[in-house]
């Protein structure tokens, strides 16, 4: 049986993603920014999981104004990187898991969940960037990918509250699926940040700072926040931060947490990162039924109760 082992969040900037490309990485302004993710590439790389369900917002690569699903499922077997307008990343294409898309998506919508199913997608750097900070710079992804897309850019985007009980259907989906199989799933965007109007570059870290506190003690409670608050208290893009909420409710209701960071600002963003491990399921010896058997006889006759014993026909 397959099931989710944790659940990781990460910004998503696209000048990170630069920053790599550019080689970049060790300059003073970004080596803060990638030190905090030394770690994070650590835990991944022993963690090893067989499949990231990814879940990231679609910055008008394969979607438009023309087109805007609210949750859509990549399901296709791979995924090239997108021309963001200076041309594809230098990132591997993204290799899919059809048989596991397929059936989230089938479980999922059967749940009452309206999925767009994708067969061909392009994905930007919502999601490549994310892969990077995880895996690093390997000449292929060291798993397979599942993209969940998810409109956050144009009203009205999904609530909290539908995002984190999505994330409850995948779970369950997940844990329906017969091969054996380990799954990370990571919400990916945010945190606080304005990109535009006279707002432009704000960040409110107390917000976010307690925000990841939520995300590990108390999630329900940021299910209850609002798109007007979370514009209010982090900023017009800081309603990405519903994607974390997939991932939160596809996590068991306690988790350890194992890891967090948080700096300011990369580029005009903060940046939050944490990782959420399921907590291992407890075994219970039991005895076996014969001798449980016997002790219900020893109670039962102590009760001067008569047991009978009931044969199924054949």
């Amino acid at each position: 049986m397959a099931r989710i082992i944790a659940g990781v969040t990460s910004s998503h900037v696209p000048a990170i993603g630069a920053a790599i490309d550019l080689k970049k990485t060790e300059e003073p302004y970004w080596k803060r920014v990638f030190s905090g993710f030394e770690k994070s590439k650590e835990w991944m790389a022993n963690a090893k999981p067989d499949v990231v369900i990814a879940v990231y917002n679609d910055h008008a690569s394969a979607f438009s104004v023309e087109l805007i699903p609210t949750f859509a499922l990549g399901c296709a077997a791979e995924f090239p990187p997108a021309d963001e307008g200076w041309g594809p990343r230098p990132v591997p294409v993204v290799k899919g898991h059809p048989e596991l898309a397929s059936h989230i998506a089938q479980s999922v919508i059967l749940d009452e969940f309206d999925l767009t199913i994708v067969n061909k997608m392009e994905v930007d750097h919502g999601l490549t960037v994310p892969l990077n900070l995880m895996f690093g710079s390997p000449p292929e992804w060291p798993c397979r990918v599942i993209p969940l897309a998810v409109n956050v850019v144009m009203y009205p985007p999904p609530t909290g509250h539908r995002c984190y009980m999505l994330g409850r259907a995948i779970r369950k989906a997940v844990n329906s699926y017969p091969e054996d199989l380990r799954v990370v799933v990571m919400g990916t965007g945010g945190m606080s940040h304005q990109i535009s109007g006279p707002r432009a570059g704000l960040i409110k870290s107390k917000f976010d700072k307690a925000y990841l506190d939520g995300l590990t003690k108390d999630p329900k409670e940021l299910t209850r926040i609002s798109h007007v608050e979370f514009m209010r208290e982090a900023g017009a893009e800081g309603i990405e931060m519903v994607m974390w909420l997939i991932m939160r409710g596809a996590l068991d209701d306690k988790v350890k947490e194992v890891y967090r960071f948080y700096t300011v600002p990369a580029s005009n963003t903060a940046v939050g990162h944490i990782i959420l491990e399921n907590l291992e399921p407890k075994t219970k010896s039991r005895r076996p039924a014969s001798l449980r058997g016997g002790a219900t006889r020893k109670r039962a006759a102590a009760h001067g109760i008569r047991q009978v014993a009931v044969r199924s026909k054949q």
